[in-house]
């Protein structure tokens, strides 16, 4: 005969009411703002350092590409035309090379491998303070000199003091356009226990020396570069260069297919062709003209830059009149806030784009009307 069931009391689980979304979302994420990179409708884009010259392409490129199948996970024939472009012959190994959607998710990645502290420059790139901050990790921003110049000795106290992991090192600068010293920067690499990534998304543009020259020298050196300033800004390709050690802990990190298949194979012809260079040197030439007109203009300060785009300033408030009115005119500037308030930034465009962007300036300048 089978025993009866065993009656066992249920207690009664209280529901609890869901409190909303900001109440599950982690403190570090909550205090973030996101990134804006919505500007105006202008017909003269000028705000965010594109390159005016686009690849050009034909419907047959596209039809090469096999929409059904995934896109190479490890990117060989991206990395191949990106070390045999762009890497002294000496460091000429894919095994020195990693990709990445734009240099921003290389950041992200890095960061998720060696954790924070970070520490950086400031004013510089805002997205290495906004990933660390995203991933919990803590930032700290040391103030660049009077001559917008690195303070290598601060950076390398901060970094002690706080017993950081990951120092960024923008180089050209954005948005001040300068190169860091070269023997700031070594100074640097030299005396921090952590990673130096000297970020190079506008050497192209500089006649200053890469630092991808160093990479076999310094085993804590990280190299970023980009094609987003060369004209490939849509496909979003990015890579990080160091030694095959480093690149082999990042790669952990990384997201399978990362870089879909239209970028990869664009980025192959591109890097194997030779229109990146025409219009680079187009970008460098038109960039010394502008900055050569802004100089005339009294009441601007314009800053000499190695990069794609041009630093300056007006006084008395002078910034907020020149950004609305050349907008109204259809030229849209990026006007830089904290902490770059009282400046505006200004990418080089065509001629004819830079021409209308010259005429907007003289007209809503300091001297001009409103």
């Amino acid at each position: 005969m089978k025993n009866p069931p065993v009656k066992r009391k249920i207690k009664k689980i209280e529901r609890k009411e869901f409190s909303g979304i900001k109440g599950l979302v982690k403190p570090n994420v909550l205090a973030l703002k996101a990134y804006d990179a919505k500007g105006a409708p202008c017909r003269v884009k000028l705000d965010a350092n594109e390159s005016p010259y686009p690849e050009p392409l034909n419907a047959r490129f596209f039809r090469s590409v096999k929409t059904n199948r995934y896109p190479d996970p490890l990117a060989e024939d991206l990395r191949k035309a990106f070390a045999n472009r762009m890497l002294p012959a000496k460091l000429r190994d894919i095994g020195r090379v990693l990709h990445g959607n734009g240099s921003d998710e290389l950041i992200y990645n890095l960061i998720c491998a060696f954790g924070g502290p970070v520490v950086y420059p400031s004013p510089t790139f805002t997205m290495y303070g906004k990933i660390a901050q995203a991933l919990g990790e803590k930032d700290i921003a040391v103030p660049l000199g009077t001559d917008f110049e690195i303070d290598d000795e601060q950076v390398i106290k901060t970094f002690k003091k706080e017993k950081a992991k990951i120092c960024f090192i923008s180089r050209p600068n954005n948005p001040t356009g300068n190169s860091f010293s070269e023997k700031k920067v070594l100074n640097i690499i030299e005396n921090v226990k952590g990673i130096v990534v000297v970020d190079e998304a506008y050497q192209p543009f500089s006649g200053k020396r890469s630092f991808l020259s160093r990479l076999d020298k310094y085993e804590n050196l990280a190299v970023l570069m980009t094609l987003s300033k060369v004209g490939l800004a849509a496909l979003r390709v990015g890579f990080l260069i160091a030694s095959p050690e480093l690149i082999n802990e990042v790669n952990k990190t990384r997201l399978p297919f990362n870089v879909n298949s239209f970028s990869q194979a664009i980025a192959v012809r591109a890097l194997e062709g030779k229109g990146l260079e025409e219009g680079i040197k187009k970008i460098v030439s038109e960039r010394d003209r502008v900055f050569r007109e802004l100089r005339k203009i009294t009441g601007i300060t314009a800053y000499p830059s190695d990069a794609n785009f041009i630093l300056f300033g007006a006084p008395d408030g002078g910034k907020e009149k020149i950004y609305r009115g050349t907008i109204r005119d259809g030229v849209l500037l990026r006007n830089l806030g904290s902490p770059s308030d009282g400046y505006l930034r200004v990418t080089i465009g065509t001629r004819k784009e830079n021409d209308a962007f010259l005429r907007a300036i003289k007209k809503y300048g300091p001297l001009g009307g409103e």
